[in-house]
């Protein structure tokens, strides 16, 4: 073979290189994209799936409609660092659904504090073997009463705020959806806020895990502010010292009565404190006024299993006790450090 026919090879290997292909495939069809939001336009108003290739992406997209699956080509290895659109989220979702497989979300703000993964405005959302780490918010949902949130095999780490004089974000915060489901997923190392947070009608946390032991400035585990019905089985809770809101560990129906709440299955959870939270803390802080059916739970000596109390927003006393039990919190946090 002559120099200049090795020449020529060389170059065109290269770009047939498999590193060079655009990295946003398409199926069915096959056709890759360079940008993430040209592979959504590419889809439409149709069904198809997203392949992600290995790599770290600026990009987000917005999709508007179509039903579209966004897959990692190997779990975890789809890093989106720090690209937001419409000031949301990576993903800003108002089509006829969506799935999430895989992906990994990363160092995610925007001034109002909201910056999410995931931002799911319209439609059905599945996500599975995600992360969701050091953001703002991992998930955050509108109210589509018409549609289902699943959640399966997911990491939330390093998510929510409660600071700036803006209101809190939370590492999941779904509005009025019908039904938020979480299986097999961990919450972890809070930054504020409530780890999950659902205004959805009905709920169902099983096989999963809140620990809150490297929390800072955290609220609730499970808020389900407006009530509602399911379950929340099989969990293990960890409360942290250094809490904003160290009342319970799942709070049902603090801001009113909006959603049903009788018979909520509470059962086979485990929840206790850190050495250093010396306060009181009830495992279910019920203020929906309705029977619940708790059963085979394990708690930690400090830890009350269940208070009832009446629905409404906290006085203005409660407010600055809550201020200064943080307070408290973190200064025994440091201390022991």
């Amino acid at each position: 073979m002559t120099v200049c026919v090795r020449r020529l090879l060389i170059p065109l290997a290269m770009l047939a290189s498999p590193a060079l292909a655009a990295p946003f495939t398409v199926e069915p069809g096959g056709k890759s994209y360079a940008t993430l939001a040209d592979a959504v336009l590419a889809i439409g108003d149709g069904d198809g799936a997203i392949r992600i290739a290995p790599g770290i992406y600026r990009d987000c997209a917005v999709q508007r409609a179509g039903r579209i699956s966004y897959r990692a080509e190997t779990p975890l290895t789809a890093i989106f660092d720090g690209g937001i659109c419409e000031g949301k989220a990576v993903l800003v979702l108002r089509g006829r659904g969506a799935s999430v497989d895989g992906l990994v979300f990363r160092n995610l703000t925007v001034p109002d504090g909201n910056a999410a993964g995931i931002r799911i405005e319209k439609g059905p959302l599945d996500v599975s073997r995600s992360i969701f780490r050091d953001s703002e918010q991992g998930i955050l949902g509108g109210g589509d009463k018409e549609s289902d949130i699943r959640i399966d095999r997911a990491t939330f780490t390093g998510l929510g705020r409660c600071d700036r004089g803006l209101g809190c974000a939370h590492s999941l915060y779904v509005g009025g959806y019908r039904s938020v489901t979480v299986r097999r997923s961990r919450f972890e190392k809070g930054r504020g806020g409530h780890y999950v947070k659902s205004r959805a009608a009905r709920i169902d946390v099983r096989d999963s895990s809140f620990d809150d032991s490297q929390g800072r400035a955290t609220n609730y585990m499970i808020d389900l502010p407006s009530g509602a019905v399911g379950r929340i089985v099989r969990t293990v809770f960890v409360q942290g010292a250094d809490k904003e809101n160290h009342s319970g560990f799942i709070v049902i129906a603090a801001e009113g009565r909006i959603n049903a709440s009788a018979g909520l299955l509470i059962s086979h959870n485990k929840a206790h404190q850190v050495r250093s939270a010396d306060w009181p803390s009830a495992f279910v802080f019920d203020l929906s006024g309705s029977a619940k059916r708790i059963a085979g739970n394990q708690i930690g000596g400090r830890v009350e299993m269940m208070r009832a109390a009446e629905a409404g927003p906290p006085s203005f006393s409660t407010k600055i006790k809550s201020r200064l039990r943080y307070y408290a919190g973190r200064l025994r946090a440091r201390l022991g450090e």
